[in-house]
């Protein structure tokens, strides 16, 4: 198989200098403010994006190092399969977070919701539209998560995934 390589973006800028004590997912970060900063030469790529409140951004997980196909997930005490958590340690480290769009200045975007670490390269935004990303018809079923995603709100992150 051919190897894919991304060029970041830009780079995501808040407040957590260390994976240890951050929000393990946005529903968790309600409130905290960060920022991107887009490459100037993307900036024309912004047009009409404040137009939306939510943004989906794909970005690189850079400090996770390795994978393993079987994890012990931040919500879980039991070792689960890799493609059915969340967890950082993946065969590409590629993380996504919805985020809210407070303000667009130029290259630079304040965001808030934001449970990211600091200096994290950006990938890709995407505008969020829950009438594009549900189909109404659907069941959503959520597996293990079931019984645990209402604690996703308070838990924070350790040194798991960390080598």
């Amino acid at each position: 198989m051919e190897e894919i390589t991304f060029k970041p973006i830009g780079t995501i800028k808040t407040p957590f200098k260390d994976l240890e004590g951050m929000p393990i997912q946005p529903v968790g970060a309600c409130g905290i403010k960060g920022t991107i900063e887009l490459k100037k030469e993307y900036e024309g790529g912004l047009k009409d994006l404040e137009g939306f409140s939510h943004l989906i951004l794909i970005y690189h997980l850079h400090r996770a190092n390795g994978y393993d196909l079987k994890v012990k997930p931040f919500l879980d005490n039991e070792k689960r399969g890799i493609f059915a958590t969340r967890a950082p340690k993946r065969p590409n480290p590629i993380g996504i977070s919805v985020v809210c769009l407070d303000k667009v200045e130029g290259n630079i975007l304040q965001i808030s919701h934001v449970d990211i670490l600091d200096g994290t390269p950006l990938l890709d935004i995407k505008p969020y539209v829950p009438h594009l990303d549900k189909n109404e018809d659907d069941e959503i079923c959520i597996g293990w998560f079931e019984d645990k995603h209402h604690e996703a709100k308070d838990k924070r992150s350790d040194r798991r995934f960390c080598d």
